[in-house]
């Protein structure tokens, strides 16, 4: 059965703990943003604590209250975390019926992993990369194979990719396009253009951007970034290998 809606909005946040810069932990600013981006579809990370069995920093007993979303149904790294690795992935209610979710694992030099969520005809993978350039290329590596099994022609990539150079350790991603809306770390005076979305064919970018207010501000160290996205239909599509076509968009 197809997605019910042919269009939706897709976004990324880093929440940094739920602790802004500094502190406190107030994760009603992180879940303010999220409603008030309104997104089908949100990738999160280091929604969890680091240290110990790693308790959910987000609390999952507010996400549905203040968004409307509902958490992927997934194991998390522990029996407390929301997440697997720090991420998971928050949807529209109505999406979950049909949502499938698998935990990837990823190579590199420090314990890492993604999460493949499969909708109708639609592939969307959360990542959360390595601090160092050669384990991003290695799991970018990893992440287009498996997406190759998963078998699905739709792809999104999206998440924090902990890279800041434009044409260096994203090779692995060179069929896709690569969306980096704007700066978005460090969410205070955004510089550096960290979190990113990349699109396979047959599907257009409408608008895009990052999020920026001033809850945002204060909510974490990383501001989101947003796209709005149309699945075209299979007869419209690009051929095989060529990527989808992009709309610039503006920053809120």
């Amino acid at each position: 059965m197809p997605l019910r809606h042919p269009s939706l909005r897709l976004a990324s946040y880093n929440l940094h703990k739920c602790r802004g810069m500094t502190g406190p932990h107030a994760p009603e600013r992180n879940l303010r943003v999220i409603a008030d981006l309104r997104p089908d579809v949100i990738a999160l990370q280091e929604v969890d604590f680091r240290m110990g069995r790693r308790p959910e920093a987000l609390p999952r007993a507010m996400i549905e209250e203040m968004t409307g979303m509902v958490p992927a149904a997934f194991l998390g790294t522990g029996e407390n975390s929301l997440g697997w690795h720090g991420q998971t992935i928050l949807m529209r209610p109505e999406l979950m019926e049909q949502a499938r979710v698998r935990r990837l694992p990823l190579p590199g030099i420090e314990p890492r992993g993604a999460i493949a969520l499969r909708l109708p005809g639609l592939t969307v993978i959360a990542v959360h990369l390595g601090l160092a350039r050669s384990s991003r290329r290695q799991q970018l590596a990893r992440l287009v194979a498996q997406a190759g099994r998963i078998g699905h022609e739709r792809l999104i990539l999206t998440g924090d990719f902990n890279e800041w150079h434009d044409n260096r350790g994203l090779e692995a991603l060179e069929p896709m396009h690569v969306i980096a809306p704007g700066p978005s770390w460090p969410a205070p005076f955004p510089r550096l253009r960290y979190d990113r979305i990349a699109v396979s064919r047959g599907i257009e970018v409408l608008d895009c951007g990052v999020w920026d207010s001033r809850t945002a501000r204060q909510a974490s160290d990383h501001l989101p970034i947003w796209a709005d996205l149309a699945l075209e239909p299979r007869s419209a599509a690009p051929e095989p290998g060529a990527a989808g076509r992009i709309v610039s968009g503006n920053k809120e």
